[in-house]
């Protein structure tokens, strides 16, 4: 089951959930970027999407698909700050970009995103050099585990995994698509 409904919607919801049928209520805002539409995400926890397009409709669409089971809110007052940051972020990344996120996936694409966040801003690093640094956890990872895991990423920008390249340097596939790959990758060499 899977709502999107608008704030004043929200009211009607009921103000506890029995005990075993909690509901995950995700709040989201779409807003204009220099990477075009941005759709951000969050639960009680954190930031748990950052998704990047050209139509706010298709990214509402995607985000429904990636939580079916979540009550989506359309809540622009609620994502305002944390949206504000990542449009900043989008046009100069120097800045960086400070949220609490809610990382959902598998323990290991956890742990492959974790290791993500630690590449400096202004860097790269290939698909190969990253699995090489979670094998130390994981054994037998190989690079495509890393590509499947950065295609599995909901967390654009926060979780930067535009940062991750092939091993001979050239830009391999990217959700969000290769032109915002490289932009971002020439915005924080300059950063």
């Amino acid at each position: 089951m899977n709502l999107m409904t608008s704030e004043a919607a929200l009211r009607l919801l009921p103000a506890a959930e029995p005990a075993n049928t909690a509901t995950d209520v995700l709040l989201f805002g779409v807003g204009d970027s220099a990477l075009g539409k941005v759709l951000l995400a969050r639960s009680a926890k954190g930031v748990c999407a950052i998704l990047l397009g050209d139509d706010a409709g298709e990214l509402e669409a995607d985000l429904a698909g990636r939580f079916p089971e979540a009550t989506l809110v359309a809540n622009e007052v609620m994502v305002r700050d944390d949206l504000a940051k990542v449009v900043r972020y989008a046009e100069k990344p120097s800045e960086g970009l400070d949220l609490a996120l809610d990382m959902r996936g598998t323990p290991l694409q956890r742990r492959i995103w974790q290791q993500i966040c630690a590449i400096p801003v202004g860097n790269t690093m290939s698909y190969m050099h990253l699995a090489r640094l979670i094998n130390n956890v994981y054994p037998k990872v190989a690079a495509r585990v890393v590509a499947n895991a950065c295609a599995a990423n909901m967390i654009a920008l926060a979780v930067p995994c535009h940062r991750v390249i092939r091993t001979d340097g050239e830009l391999a596939g990217y959700r969000w698509g290769i032109e915002r790959k490289r932009d971002l990758i020439e915005k924080e060499a300059l950063a």
